[in-house]
């Protein structure tokens, strides 16, 4: 004998004191409670196994938590439905709640289902190591393509769950069969989400963007924080964001510093004299890039690129892991180099001459 069976039959022994509605409330409300009891019994025992120094383990109980809470629920209900006493239009009703309830049960599971295998996937992948391109690839990846199949089950969930009802069915089929119209504007209303979900998906798969790339968009640098199904998220370098939808990457150019690695050429460029000794500068930016811990030791060149009527411009290459640090690498070269030129060579930066002409003498 079930538990709600034995429930139901205690109910029903107090059937002249208690009315049929308020028992079958009393044995859900009871059924209920018995499934909140066991999920949260459950959930401590489990949460004892997963030890603190096991991340991953902890995370995963915390998504198949409230899953698990409404299966229990769901399960409950199931077990003791068929032994109330209810009116055959509140059982019908309580039936059709019930398939609705696992119909959105069984799309829930998949959605959490996904997601742990996206997990375990990227549990491979460290996004915080120096060199993370394999990393952001994968990351980028697992990230749209979870986006897309969530859109995906929702909509095959809210579908099977509206023919679970036959009026809701046959009133699903006229509506497309009479209203040709209506489809089509539907159509022309959403498309800016259809193309946002398929403009995420060929992200996914072409990837000219990643988490954690460095981009230039409209003269604004940052890094790509978050990927969205409908747009980007742009983290610039002064914080603030930059949200951007996702067609607008695949319409529009933008610069991606990090598409293929992360090391990058930084340039400094200085203007001098024409006396200025362009060895001696040489020699210095070479101290000063072996000297820096930012230079990854690659490129280093200084180079005379132009020549004014007044000056010198001078351009030094020099090379760095990361973006940040080729930022933070040029700010350094250019500021000790002028240091260099100021306590060396002041004669040597720019200088403004003026000749003074003296008329010639009368001759009388």
């Amino acid at each position: 004998m079930s538990a709600g069976a034995g429930l139901a039959e205690a109910i029903g022994a107090l059937s002249p004191l208690v009315p049929d509605w308020l028992g079958a409330l009393i044995v859900l409300s009871a059924a209920i409670l018995l499934a909140l009891g066991m999920h949260a019994l459950m959930r401590r025992l489990l949460r004892r196994m997963a030890r603190q120094e096991q991340p991953f383990l902890r995370s995963l109980l915390t998504r198949v938590d409230r899953p698990a809470r409404f299966a229990l629920i769901v399960g409950a209900i199931a077990m003791v439905s068929g032994d109330l006493a209810l009116p055959s239009t509140l059982a019908e009703l309580l039936g059709r709640a019930l398939a609705i309830c696992f119909v959105v049960l069984v799309g829930w599971a998949a959605m959490v289902a996904l997601h742990i295998a996206g997990d375990l996937h990227l549990r491979r992948f460290r996004i915080d190591a120096e060199d993370n391109l394999l990393a952001r690839k994968h990351t980028t990846q697992v990230r749209l393509l979870l986006r897309a199949m969530d859109t995906v089950i929702v909509l095959l969930t809210l579908s099977a769950a509206l023919m679970t009802s036959e009026t809701v069915r046959q009133y699903g089929v006229s509506l497309f069969a009479s209203a040709g119209v209506a489809g089509i504007v539907a159509g022309f209303a959403a498309r800016p989400v259809l193309a946002n979900f398929f403009a995420g998906l060929q992200m996914a798969l072409t990837q000219p963007i990643r988490v954690d790339d460095a981009v230039v968009i409209e003269g604004e640098w940052g890094w790509i924080e978050d990927i969205t199904s409908t747009y980007v998220v742009v983290k610039l370098w002064d914080w603030r964001r930059l949200v951007v939808p996702l067609t607008w990457f695949m319409e529009n150019p933008f610069q991606n510093w990090t598409r293929e690695s992360a090391n990058i050429i930084g340039s400094v460029f200085l203007h001098v004299d024409y006396t200025a000794p362009i060895e001696a500068i040489r020699a210095k930016l070479d101290e000063i890039a072996r000297a820096s811990p930012l230079w990854d030791g690659k490129v280093l060149v200084l180079q005379v690129t132009d020549a004014t009527q007044t000056t010198v411009e001078l351009r030094a290459l020099v090379s760095a892991a990361t973006s940040p640090r080729s930022w933070d690498l040029r700010c350094e070269v250019r500021e000790k180099l002028l240091a260099f030129l100021n306590t060396e060579y002041p004669q040597c930066l720019p200088r403004l001459r003026l000749e003074e002409r003296r008329s010639a003498p009368e001759v009388t």
